[in-house]
């Protein structure tokens, strides 16, 4: 049997100067991605660090800056994009704000959070998938960073505006693989379990070791933490030739974390 054959040469990934972003960007140009836009709103260090990584992998980055959240800033990343490279095969909508722009619970949020979150993640996708469209051609392929288990729970409190924005995201890419099926392009979503260097890393650090502890201890049961290289190896999957017939999907990356269930205890589920 053949092996995962990714046939694209031109991808852009939001978000991808660090993190979860920098993973699947690296990960593209370790499959023959040679053309990549590292798309990046404030830290042209890390973004330009992320560039540095590509051309070692024998990729052509180009940094590109943009506020997502700003329609006039999205048609111009994708003319940038268009104008260095020309068609685009590969879109990946990952950026996010930083947390203090979301991150509160319900009753403490303001409509400044609420409108970071939903303008970032759906309302983004929305305006970056009509672009990409527009520079694809049959073949193309769209994915989105979800986080599923913060859209359907309301456990993790902080995530009130963030959780709604990516269930939002999620439905609106059904939408998007229905109407864009007829031209063979794919629509789906990734959503990875609590991330390694992710937005989990900007909380207290003994939150972070709290959350391996847990991973450790069977609830993810392949027993630690997602990392960047695993979803970009799940994006990778999603881009290569054998996906062409999966689209409007949400594929959990996350060590097996989304089977567990909290009415029974770990014990339990472990079968000890």
């Amino acid at each position: 049997m053949a092996g995962i054959e990714v046939k694209a040469r031109s991808a852009l990934v939001t978000g991808s100067s660090r993190g979860i972003g920098r993973g699947i960007a690296l990960k593209l140009a370790g499959c023959g991605v040679t053309r990549i836009g590292v798309h990046f709103q404030k830290n042209k260090v890390a973004a330009e660090e992320t560039a540095r990584l590509l051309r070692d992998c024998g990729a052509e980055p180009v940094l590109i800056r943009a506020d997502v959240t700003i329609p006039e800033d999205i048609v111009r990343m994708f003319a940038e994009m268009r104008s260095t490279f020309g068609p685009l095969d590969i879109f990946v909508a990952n950026a996010r704000p930083d947390v203090q722009h979301f991150y509160q619970p319900a009753f403490d949020l303001t409509a400044e959070h609420w409108r970071a979150a939903m303008d970032s993640q759906a309302t983004a996708l929305l305006h970056c998938a009509r672009e990409a469209a527009g520079m694809m051609s049959r073949g193309g392929r769209i994915v989105a960073v979800t986080y599923a288990g913060g859209a359907k729970s309301g456990s993790w409190r902080s995530w009130a505006a963030m959780g709604p924005a990516k269930a939002a995201m999620e439905a609106l890419l059904r939408y998007l693989a229905w109407d864009l099926a007829g031209r063979g392009i794919t629509a789906n979503a990734v959503s990875p379990g609590v991330t390694d260097d992710s937005v989990f890393s900007t909380l207290p650090p003994e939150v972070l070791e709290a959350l391996r502890g847990w991973a450790g201890a069977g609830w993810v049961p392949m027993g630690r933490l997602t990392t960047p290289a695993d979803v970009g190896d799940a994006v990778a999957l999603l881009c290569s030739e054998q996906a062409g017939f999966i689209t409007g999907q949400t594929l959990h990356v996350d060590g097996g974390a989304s089977l567990a269930s909290s009415d029974f205890p770990m014990e339990f589920q472990k079968g000890t």
